[in-house]
């Protein structure tokens, strides 16, 4: 036997092993009642009740829009990593060179991972996603970061939402975008009516729109399929850019079927979306796998800058460690169960606002956030952060559910109440 067919032997007897691991770990993790480690929901899916008897309750974090612990310590998520970075180890000749003779430099990320990120989408999606039309980045941030740095210039126009992701203001003005025009939300999304007279009012100067069109930070709102069609329609009439954050089309709460990302709006033939997705919001923002989905001539243009073109893709190897997650059918398993979790601390902190006397707000329908009007105590982020305007929401609060527990929304929601 040649010292190349061995290896080959060897590496398929690893992953035998590998898989009869998992299979053993998965029996200890869940008792052998076939949940994989994942905690199984309450009987009946019951909430607690929302009465508060602790006494005087005291204020609690609601500004981190992070994941809670528990969502990132099942035994399943552990078992199915492992598993997973075990068999791209295994493969490392495909995830630690700057690429392949076949396929080149992976400058739009590994075309393994590529493939397998385009089987995923498709089945979350239900639509055909061409892996020719994702570029993997360092998270969601990058992704906007790229498509900013090589599509607008300083001294160029930008429209957002109001209020919207506070820290877009600062990846904006960081590639010298200072001119920043706001448009009202509206329970569809954003007001296309005042986007046009933004456009009218300044001809030819409006380079990129920015917005959250799906479970929107900080509002939960999900822009309607009409309003998607004319935001495209807009952008080809006046010649402008969209970026698409998209980092909670995967966290929902319900069936949304024909709600899909931005891209599939657009016209390959006339493109202008970058719907940007993440996986940090699903399985972890220390993972820092995101995406850029875009039609080809677009996408094209995005690793040409100095630090991609010297280094490659920044997520080569972290990206091939996860494809067994996402092929496996472990990533479809934990994302529904991040969100059936993170459904019920929604309703949780929905149903305890209204309990303490606050109404004014939008039930999300998925995402991490409630936009509420404070009745006098403020917690969370405040919503002057969330503005351009910086007194325009002053009495307005983005709460984050995913962070805490039941026991912290409760007391934390309570902590509100006006005597």
């Amino acid at each position: 036997m040649n010292a190349a067919v061995s290896q080959e032997v060897v590496a398929n007897l690893l992953d035998q092993v590998d898989d009869l691991k998992q299979e053993v770990t998965t029996l200890k993790a869940d008792g052998g009642l076939g949940c994989g480690g994942i905690p199984a929901p309450p009987p009946g899916g019951v909430l607690p009740s929302v009465e508060w008897k602790g006494g005087e309750a005291k204020a609690q974090d609601f500004i981190k829009g992070w994941p809670s612990t528990d969502m990132i310590s099942t035994d399943h998520i552990r078992a199915s990593l492992s598993r997973s970075f075990n068999k791209g180890i295994m493969q490392s000749e495909n995830f630690l060179n700057y690429g392949d003779v076949k396929n080149g430099a992976y400058m739009l990320g590994s075309p393994h991972f590529r493939q397998a990120l385009a089987e995923y989408l498709s089945s979350q999606y239900n639509r055909p996603c061409d892996w020719n039309t994702l570029m993997t980045t360092s998270g969601a941030s990058q992704a906007t970061d790229l498509a900013l740095r090589q599509y607008c210039n300083a001294g160029d126009t930008a429209v957002v939402e109001e209020p919207t992701y506070f820290l877009s203001h600062t990846m904006l003005r960081d590639r010298g975008i200072t001119n920043l025009l706001g448009v009202p939300m509206e329970a569809d999304g954003m007001d296309l009516v005042a986007l046009e007279k933004h456009c009218t009012d300044n001809p030819g100067k409006i380079k990129v729109v920015y917005t959250v069109v799906v479970h929107h930070n900080p509002t939960g709102i999900t822009m309607s399929n009409e309003k998607r069609a004319k935001l495209v329609a807009l952008a080809q009439k006046y010649d402008f850019l969209i970026i698409a954050d998209e980092a909670y089309q995967l966290v929902g709460f319900e069936p949304m079927p024909d709600i899909v990302p931005l891209f599939y709006h657009d016209d390959p033939a006339d493109p202008k979306v970058f719907s940007i997705g993440t996986f940090s919001k699903v399985i972890g923002p220390g993972l820092k796998i995101g995406w850029v989905q875009a039609h080809p001539p677009l996408l094209k243009k995005l690793p040409g800058i100095g630090w991609i073109d010297s280094g490659n893709n920044p997520v080569i190897y972290t990206s091939g460690m996860i494809i067994d997650f996402l092929k496996s059918g472990e990533l479809a398993r934990h994302n529904a169960f991040v969100n059936r979790e993170l459904g019920k601390k929604c309703k949780l902190i929905c149903q305890k606002l209204r309990d303490v006397g606050i109404t004014d707000f939008y039930e999300p329908k998925g995402g991490y956030f409630v936009w509420v009007k404070s009745k006098g105590k403020m917690t969370g982020k405040g919503g002057q952060a969330c503005t351009i305007h910086k007194d325009k929401f002053s009495d307005y609060m983005r709460l984050c559910f995913a962070w805490s527990q039941y026991d912290t929304i409760i007391e934390g929601i309570e902590f509100l109440r006006e005597d």
